[in-house]
């Protein structure tokens, strides 16, 4: 599981780690904001209701679900359980609060905080990125050190100061948990 603050680059990360190794599977998060432009429904998220966000958590569909910054988001339970019947190993990009839940469900998952060079540079790259603007920006930032702070509850701890440096070193830690690629 890879986790970190917001804007530190999870999603660059995993992407080039994917690309890296495509026997990872690859675990799509539920979430019930709008996609924001480029986004594919069941490619980055499968964005649903709050009705069907509700459904899922009463039915137990969900490894875990967090609020944060105005909507939900959540990890279906049936995809990651089936990959891992299936002896393959799973990858999933989730927020600081979400990680908690997962330790408590699946305590032999493997959790690697990505954090970034600086706390400036982390401002700066959400600031930069553009998808979040006045409120929305400041409460993100507002969370910058608290989700910071989480760091410390991981298994591991990987600087996202060049993608493919960060990939890398990925891709080492989960060797030597027995992935192969």
């Amino acid at each position: 599981m890879i986790s970190g603050p917001s804007g530190v680059g999870k999603g660059t990360v995993v992407h080039r780690v994917l690309s890296l190794d495509p026997s990872l599977y690859y675990s799509v998060s539920a979430k019930t904001r709008a996609p924001r432009p480029g986004e594919v429904n069941g490619r980055e998220y499968w964005f649903v209701s709050e009705e069907e966000f509700d459904r899922m958590i009463e039915a137990g569909e969900l490894l875990e679900h967090a609020s944060m910054f105005g909507h939900r988001s959540g990890t279906p339970a049936r995809p990651v359980e089936d990959a891992r019947a299936a002896g393959v190993d799973v990858l999933l990009e989730i927020d600081v609060r979400g990680a908690a839940q997962i330790r408590e469900r699946v305590p032999d998952s493997v959790l690697i905080f990505l954090e970034p060079p600086s706390q400036q540079e982390l401002v700066r790259r959400l600031e930069a990125r553009g998808t979040e603007h006045g409120a929305d920006l400041e409460r993100r930032l507002a969370r910058v050190d608290e989700e910071m702070a989480a760091g410390e509850h991981f298994d591991h701890r990987v600087v996202n100061d060049e993608v493919d440096r960060a990939a890398a070193e990925v891709m080492a830690i989960l060797e030597r948990y027995g992935h192969t690629a």
